[in-house]
């Protein structure tokens, strides 16, 4: 009696499940025969054709309208209509299959738990998913920004809902998560106007330091990337063991910040060399006691 009464609640558990019921709308549906079902089908494709359209429609209709807001970034568009996107066919999917006959409401429902579950098992992909949004919102980049990111940097070539893509200098390709952006500083060094750039000039200690300063005074001024305002700053920043350093700090646009870097460092040396400044080397100065013999 208990074997035959446990094997009915197992029939019922699996004919009250999503599959079970499809398996008896699809017995169903042999019993209305082939016409029946085709016309069916048929009306349910169209239906589903039409909604693509209304998608693609909708979503070239939300593009125009946000590339014309002035708050609303690229990242942000293209999260937007990603988002939008998959919304409409979650709707389209669920109207398609309620067309077909199938009752959707349970399974609707029963999603809430099943929802609790996969939250647990792709908390890391919600993560990434919720960090999208916040970078979204604050647009800390754009894409082609070269930015830092924790141990990081590159140009930021694509950004989805996961993962943002960045290119390094030397055509490396970069897929971080959107989570482990997120969570580290964000350097952004294409959204600004100028970009200071920090160099460094060694003197000997017996060097003349005005004549030092004049000559890495013209050099800067024959860079014509190197901006007048702010004026660069030339000035002694340590006095080290074995030398006098000079902090130089001109300012540029930040596409030629490596360019102005590259090519001083290229032409200090010459430029010193001719002007009579040696080289500062580490020294260290030796003193020896004589000390008188003992009788």
């Amino acid at each position: 009696m208990l074997p035959a009464i446990m094997a009915l609640s197992s029939e019922a558990a699996v004919s009250d499940s999503f599959f079970g019921r499809l398996m008896y709308k699809i017995d169903g549906w042999t019993q209305l025969g082939p016409v029946s079902f085709l016309i069916t089908l048929g009306t349910g494709l169209l239906m589903v054709l039409v909604g693509k359209i209304l998608i693609v429609w909708l979503s070239r209709i939300l593009r125009r309208s946000l590339a014309r807001a002035k708050k609303i970034n690229d990242l942000m568009a293209r999260f937007i209509l990603q988002l939008v996107n998959i919304v409409g066919w979650i709707f389209l999917i669920i109207a398609f299959l309620q067309h077909m006959g199938l009752n959707m409401g349970p399974v609707l429902a029963g999603l809430g738990i099943t929802g609790v579950i996969l939250g647990f098992a792709f908390q890391e992909t919600i993560g990434n998913l919720l960090s999208g949004v916040m970078i979204v919102i604050n647009a800390p980049f754009r894409i082609g920004d070269y930015i830092e990111a924790g141990a990081f940097s590159g140009t930021v070539t694509d950004m989805d809902m996961i993962c943002v893509i960045l290119s390094t200098p030397d055509n490396k390709k970069i897929t971080m998560s959107n989570k482990l952006v997120w969570s580290n500083p964000i350097v952004n060094y294409s959204n600004i106007e100028r970009r200071r750039v920090e160099l460094t000039v060694s003197v000997p200690y017996k060097a003349d330091l005005a004549l030092a300063k004049q000559v890495i005074k013209n050099i800067i001024d024959t860079y014509p990337e190197v901006l007048a305002e702010p004026a660069p700053v030339i000035e002694v920043n340590k006095l080290n063991t074995s030398s006098v350093d000079f902090v130089v700090r001109p300012w540029t646009k930040p596409a030629d910040y490596w360019k102005v870097y590259w090519r001083f460092n290229g032409e200090i040396l010459e430029k010193m060399a001719q002007a009579g400044f040696s080289v500062p080397f580490n020294q260290l100065d030796v003193h020896i006691i004589d000390q008188p013999k003992a009788n």
